[in-house]
């Protein structure tokens, strides 16, 4: 079937089973905007920057378990997804642009915003593409979805020169098929048998639930896994909702920030088993104390990533469930009575007190984790010392209602992926952003389709006069020598969200947020926002630097 190169890559979009698509308008890129006019069942959303539809492609497929799709016209529009691209690559978020270029007789001569896209973002990609003959067009657009949903997932870049829009291809479409996966070999079997060993005989297991767990939906079979070995259990940030936060064995978030049960319990233990968890920095510390007198089983999709951070390793890569089934077959009856008696000590010791007069961030979220218990919402943040707080007192109860840029550490991030996220979930699940006085001034704009599309995202906005996680590593780090971080200069939040038509209010007690969360949770046909006043204060744990993971810093 004959048919225009911008028809055709529609066409494989439909295929994908495609329904929305992120962008920004520009010339390289109207062709494929024209073949959308008559579309039916992709919806089109314009942002108002490319970097924001890169990050709500992202929050969409976060939400969805589906590929993201971004497009954006070539030079500063291809460029403005980078940072977005970035985010998705380091959290192994799936998500495709699509970038028009200059006409293929133009490459290479430096003509109007032709930018070598291709070099900029390939270390930021799964795989990148730049069409140069029509022919190969609709096989590319198949390979980069098929390249970003399989095996560790991320982010594909697809450049099409402006011409191929418009040129003829042959389009022949095709029913996407579910690949079976082959059974084990000989040697992995062998490694399974040696990490069941390791889980029977060991006294003070923990298991490290990260984000790998989300995107292999492998949830019921952790739980299953964690539960007939007696295991505690930790998640990393991007492992936050992996397992219910309420789950008896459930630490909590562990690291940098993380609670000091899940911290201790990991310093203490003497097999940590890594479940979809890279070992990145923020959650071991110093790498040669964190592997201190301990074993480890690693288990990832990506076999890079095995002895990658932390050498040693048992490692089983592969299909997760595939993995934890073949773990089940171990004895389960090891007394760890001794170990759990020490955790929950551990946990009843560092239990927060909520118990304050006046409004914290730490409160309100648990306020918001006790008037959402139970329904149907989901949680973006931004990243900073809100992120954190977020991270600690939120209660994530499912996988993929937790979104935040964990690898990257993207400030905007926050209410651009609300966005994806909120498009995706419709009527059925309402988003709450929780962002900082800092992060919003970046993509804050994104308020305008919002308003205009009439989301009902609950923001809330930690206004405390500060970019909060620099003045604490400012003050831990440099002798609190404060520079660039403290944002003195008022900002009238609540007028500049009602400038965009959306209903805000400024809070600075108890009484008062938990007056404008109500009316806020009341409205759900209409984005809220509300900015909390609160006074400059640090997240707490925080692990000291060079130490133990279970070493803290003590503020005064």
């Amino acid at each position: 079937m004959m048919m225009s190169g911008a028809r055709a890559i529609v066409e494989c979009l439909r295929e994908q089973g495609v329904d929305t698509i992120f962008g920004y308008p520009g010339g390289n890129i109207l062709g494929l905007y024209d073949a959308l006019v008559d579309e039916k069942e992709i919806r089109q959303i314009l942002v108002t920057h490319e970097q924001n539809a890169a990050h709500a492609a992202d929050g969409y497929a976060r939400a969805s378990g589906k590929v993201g799709v971004c497009i954006a016209t070539s030079g500063p529009g291809a460029t403005n997804l980078v940072t977005g691209i970035a985010t998705a690559f380091m959290d192994s978020i799936p998500v495709v642009a699509i970038t028009g270029q200059v006409d293929t007789k133009l490459l290479g001569k430096d003509a109007f915003q032709e930018t070598d896209i291709l070099d900029i973002t390939m270390p930021v990609t799964k795989h990148n593409f730049k069409v140069k003959d029509s022919r190969k067009l609709v096989d590319t657009i198949r390979q980069a979805f098929e390249i970003a949903m399989s095996g560790r997932r991320g982010p594909v870049l697809v450049d099409v020169p402006r011409d191929l829009f418009s040129t003829s291809v042959d389009y022949k479409p095709r029913v996407v098929e579910e690949k079976i996966h082959g059974k084990p070999d000989p040697d992995f079997l062998i490694c399974a048998a040696e990490a069941v060993e390791e889980i029977s005989k060991s006294q003070r297991p923990v298991a490290i639930v990260g984000g790998g767990a989300v995107s292999a939906g492998a949830s019921e079979e952790i739980i299953s896994f964690v539960e007939k070995y007696n295991l505690p259990v930790t998640n990393t940030l991007m492992g936050i909702g992996a397992i219910p936060r309420s789950h008896p064995q459930n630490l909590g978030f562990a690291g940098l920030h993380g609670t000091k049960a899940a911290n201790h319990a990991i310093a203490t233990a003497d097999l940590v088993i890594a479940i979809g968890s890279r070992f990145g920095d923020r959650q071991t510390g110093n790498i040669s104390k964190y592997t201190q007198a301990k074993k480890f089983i690693h288990i990832d999709i990506d076999p890079a990533e095995i002895d990658k951070n932390i050498a040693g390793s048992l490692g089983l890569a592969g299909d997760m469930k595939i993995i934890l089934k073949l773990l089940m077959r171990g004895d389960s009856t090891q007394n760890r009575a001794a170990w759990w008696e020490q955790i929950e000590s551990w946990k009843e010791t560092y239990e927060y007190d909520y118990q304050i007069s006046r409004l914290t961030v730490p409160w309100a979220m648990n306020q918001i984790a006790k008037h959402t218990a139970g329904k149907n919402f989901a949680y973006a943040t931004d990243v900073g010392q809100h992120q954190m707080w977020a991270a600690l007192h939120l209660k994530i109860e499912e996988p993929r209602t937790w979104l935040t840029s964990g690898g990257l550490g993207t400030m905007g991030f926050g209410l651009p992926a609300a966005m994806g996220a909120q498009i995706y979930y419709g009527k059925n699940r309402r988003v709450i952003c929780v962002t900082g006085d800092g992060g919003i001034k970046m993509t804050g704009n994104e308020y305008y389709t919002i308003a205009r599309l009439k989301l009902p995202i609950i923001s809330l906005i930690v206004n405390n006069t500060s970019l909060g996680m620099i003045r604490q590593l400012q003050k831990v780090m440099f002798n609190e020598r404060y520079i660039a971080c403290e944002l003195d200069y008022q900002m009238d939040f609540v007028k500049y969200a009602e400038s965009f038509g959306i209903k805000a209010v400024a809070v600075s007690t108890q009484e008062e947020f938990a007056h404008a969360l109500q009316k806020a949770l009341e409205d759900t046909e209409n984005p809220r926002v509300i900015v909390l006043n609160v006074w400059r204060s640090f997240v707490e744990p925080m692990a000291k630097g060079n130490a133990k993971i279970n070493e803290f810093v003590e503020f005064k």
